[in-house]
């Protein structure tokens, strides 16, 4: 991938062999630079593995911190960005399940996996779900202050009143449309776990009468 990735990019590298990949990624990262090929075909190996004479890793810090015992740092609570109103009512949590990988794009092109959650659903308490007159499988139409999405509901004891659910792996139903960009001013990732959003049922389109013929 590195190699395909390097030459489309317009760098052609010397080797099309991806343990020389790995081996140059060792020459300058030296938590793998112990594990070669060879090794890891007769057994696996964990990293850091800074030498070939190193057995590997596998409980990292096991004998304590390298600066002693683990820092806790107090920090000053500041609510989220974006909360529930009289227009978004609903709090948006998005997650992973099981069976994929973050936004899908390795995972869900293998049939075993994919066939097992294959669809993207939204989450909700049978008390807004009743309030909404909404039923178990219906589709529905899920927006916020940034982005819309259509997508299935499934009716779930797993989240309160008032909160929805929605897996980020499905392209087609991408819950990161409705997510906060406002920044955590500590390590700048984004607020995407909190977000207001409103739902609504979609209406069928009823197909257009015939119009008579004269005869």
């Amino acid at each position: 991938i590195i190699i395909e990735l390097s030459s489309r990019m317009g760098y052609q590298m010397k080797s099309d062999s991806a343990e020389e990949v790995f081996q140059e990624i060792g020459s300058i990262w030296q938590a793998v630079t112990g594990i070669t090929y060879n090794r890891i075909h007769k057994q696996g190996i964990q990293w850091p593995c800074p030498t070939q004479e190193h057995p590997g890793t596998p409980y990292l810090f096991k004998g304590g911190f390298p600066r002693g015992k683990a820092v806790f740092s107090v920090v000053e609570y500041k609510p989220s960005k974006e909360l529930p109103d009289k227009e978004y009512p609903l709090m948006l949590s998005t997650g992973r399940h099981l069976f994929h990988y973050h936004t899908g794009t390795m995972i869900r092109k293998g049939d075993a996996l994919n066939s097992v959650e294959a669809e993207a659903y939204v989450e909700l308490n049978s008390a807004d779900t009743d309030r909404l007159g909404i039923i178990d499988g219906e589709k529905v139409r899920v927006s916020s202050r940034r982005g819309e999405i259509e997508i299935k509901i499934r009716i779930s004891k797993r989240v309160g009143k008032g909160r929805v659910f929605i897996p980020f792996h499905y392209k087609e139903a991408a819950a990161n449309l409705l997510t906060n960009a406002v920044l955590d001013p500590v390590s700048n990732i984004p607020e995407l776990k909190v977000c207001a959003v409103k739902m609504e049922k979609i209406a069928v389109k009823k197909p257009k009468a015939k119009k008579k013929v004269k005869s």
